[in-house]
């Protein structure tokens, strides 16, 4: 796309920039309209997937869901089908859904399920402070998108010894975690002693996403909330935050930095 550049010299020239895609992609489960996300249309596979388990709509010890995409002029829809056993869970979840899209977080029962406990993360990293320098140096080196674009978000699969083994790319940063938690569900590939690393804040919800996953130490490059640091420290997830290549900011115990 054309845009202007503009210098404080004064100077004007004419570029042309790649933009990242953005869509809405329609999720349906057993036909039924679920949620409607905004995100780069790539890995929507991984994305269904990791998104359903980070809504508790099945566990990874459930089969992988098949979905079916479908393109269209407004977007994507995205068709998934849940096993019989839970199909109480779709249906509990679609009710909580129904009065949240009213007004937000409205009532004591919505309260209570926006901060459901998280299960104790039962994994942990062998990766030392080494390792956590040694990915963030090689992070962007995997971000084609955001190179090409300046838009996106990464989540990566590191391993132990700091080597980038898979990452996902979306406008969104929970996006993103869902693509790489749904890939490796879908590979069936477990943390390894390794470890995420991601390129945004650590917010509330890119914590239990982590914590559902059973992931052994979550690091991201900005500040995590109050509430994210809390949430972690109740599942048992150590947190690296503030990653930078000079220094990282270190809460939860993490034996092995």
């Amino acid at each position: 796309m054309n845009f202007s550049r503009l210098t404080p010299g004064g100077g004007t020239a004419a570029v042309d920039r790649p933009l990242a895609e953005e869509v809405p992609i329609a999720i349906e489960y057993n036909g039924a309209g679920y949620a409607v996300l905004m995100a780069t249309p790539a890995d929507i596979g991984d994305l269904v997937q990791g998104f359903t388990l980070a809504e508790r709509l099945v566990t990874h010890d459930d089969a992988l869901l098949e979905v079916d995409v479908h393109r269209t002029e407004a977007g994507v829809i995205a068709r998934a089908t849940l096993p019989p056993h839970r199909t109480d869970a779709l249906l509990d979840r679609v009710r909580h859904c129904a009065s949240d899209s009213s007004c937000g977080l409205c009532g004591i029962e919505n309260l209570e399920q926006a901060m459901r406990p998280l299960p104790r993360v039962t994994t942990r990293t062998r990766a030392d402070r080494a390792a956590i320098f040694r990915a963030l140096a090689a992070l962007g080196d995997h971000q084609p998108l955001n190179a090409a674009t300046g838009a996106a978000h990464a989540a990566a699969w590191v391993g132990a010894d700091g080597a980038i083994r898979l990452v996902r790319e979306d406008v969104g940063r929970h996006n993103a975690f869902d693509k790489l938690i749904g890939a490796m569900a879908r590979a069936g590939t477990d943390w390894d002693g390794g470890f995420a690393l991601l390129s945004s804040r650590c917010s509330y919800e890119l914590v239990e996403k982590a914590a559902l996953a059973d992931c052994p130490l979550l690091v991201t490059i900005s500040a995590p909330t109050r509430l994210a640091a809390e949430r972690a420290e109740a599942a048992g997830l150590p947190l690296v935050a503030l990653a930078r290549s000079d220094a990282l900011l270190l809460r939860g115990n993490a034996v092995a930095l």
